[in-house]
């Protein structure tokens, strides 16, 4: 048996995607990270970051913790044997695409996201840097997709677990104002249909249904909830001197 402690968020999604197509026996905890449960000792202990998401493994004796959601996602591939590449150029692939996400695709997304929908004022220059940057990443994903059916080559993989999310979410939150994330736009066909062949298998669907029945904790969040959250007010670091 799998916990996985999980919020709402994409990358608890890809975590909960693994865990259906490999069909482990998994229960999901939820953590109210608007509230802060992140930061109590208690959860210090499975993940000194303090994020979810984060998985314990109670197959192994005494349980073993494991965070960082591309780890969780390698973790698991190795631990079931299954979409990630045993050797070879083709293993390579995968994890180039999966660290692709983890250290592109994500954080321009949480950037974007911040600026976009919590920060408030003026931030016309930090909105449109990261705009033009994941304008920037689907035009290469969309020139990958075109040489491969899945991010990885020719099979599905850990890689599209992790990318599916984010492009999802994206889609159904942004597309109006910003049509590149339409998962259905006509300007990225490639990106379109490896949606489409991701979303028909039936572990994606199983995992989908699974993550929705999460609720978020933002409705109830306090100012000084999304104070401490976004590292802002009294939770901010001031350098000596004001500066």
């Amino acid at each position: 048996m799998i916990d996985l402690y999980a919020s709402t968020t994409p990358n608890v999604l890809k975590i909960v995607l693994m865990l259906e197509e490999t069909e482990l026996p998994y229960a999901l905890k939820p953590v109210n990270v608007w509230k802060g449960e992140q930061f109590t000792e208690e959860f210090i202990r499975l993940n000194p970051n303090s994020k979810v998401p984060v998985i314990v493994d109670h197959d192994v004796p005494g349980g073993y913790a494991v965070f960082e959601s591309a780890a969780i996602l390698f973790y698991l591939a190795e631990k079931t044997g299954r979409f990630l590449p045993a050797s070879g150029r083709q293993r390579h692939d995968v994890m180039q695409w999966l660290v692709f996400q983890a250290a592109n695709l994500g954080p321009m997304n949480g950037q974007f996201n911040h600026f976009e929908l919590y920060a408030g004022g003026s931030q016309d220059y930090a909105l449109a840097r990261y705009t033009t940057e994941l304008k920037r990443q689907y035009a290469v994903m969309e020139r990958r997709l075109a040489e491969a059916p899945y991010f990885g080559g020719d099979e599905f993989s850990i890689a599209d677990m992790a990318i599916f999310p984010w492009l999802m979410v994206q889609s159904n939150r942004q597309r109006e104002k910003y049509p590149f994330f339409d998962k259905d736009s006509p300007d990225a066909p490639n990106i379109a249909a490896w949606f489409r062949r991701c979303e028909q298998r039936p572990g994606m669907q199983r995992g989908l249904v699974a993550h929705s029945a999460l609720k978020s904790g933002l409705p109830t969040a306090t100012p000084d909830d999304l104070d401490r959250i976004f590292g802002r007010g009294r939770y901010a670091y001031q350098a000596q001197g004001g500066r």
